[in-house]
Parts: structure tokens; sequence; C-alpha cells
């Protein structure tokens, strides 16, 4: 179900560094060292993703990896979409930590 303004306001408050983009879509870049661990990277959030099955738009731009989601269903943020942003920062911090 898609989310009201201030549901989407409190979900954003709780996911470090995401944000709104043309009212539909959560965004976040994230930067690495080198190019390979920015693949590593994006290997967690395919498997984050295919456990939530929620699936993100992903952007490859060198050490940069840029993810974007919505809920097409729901045409718009849905809770799902929170949920994913929270386990690819996961998947970020475990990247880290390798």
């Amino acid at each position: 179900m898609k989310l009201t303004e201030a549901e989407i306001e409190q979900g954003l408050a709780k996911i470090d560094g995401w944000k709104r983009e043309d009212g539909k879509w959560l965004v976040k870049k994230y930067r690495f060292p080198t190019f390979p661990e920015g693949i590593l990277f994006v290997n967690g959030v395919a498997e984050a993703s295919e456990r939530l099955n929620h699936h993100p738009f992903i952007s490859i731009d060198y050490k940069m990896v840029t993810l974007r989601m919505t809920t097409w269903r729901s045409g718009g943020l849905t809770e799902l979409d929170f949920q994913a942003a929270a386990a690819f920062d996961l998947a970020y911090k475990r990247n880290e930590a390798q």
C-alpha cells in the first residue's frame, strides 16, 4: 500500500542518506575506493533484493553506485521500499567490514 506523506517523512528519518526524488523514488549514491568493491556491494544488493523480492534500478559509474527504487504496483513508495533501503545499507556496512 502506498504510504502517506507523513509516513514517507518518518521513513526517510530512519534511513541515512536516502533522498526522495520526483515524489515517488528513493535514491542513494554510494562511493567506493575501488571498482571491484562497488561490484561486491552490487552483489550484496542483488542478494537482498532477491530475499525481499523487490529490486532497485542500479547504476554503476566506475566507483559510484546509485540505487533508485519505487513500488510500481502501488504507484509510489511503500514500506517495502524502506525495508529494502535498510537492507541495502546493511549490505554496504558488510562490504566496508571486509
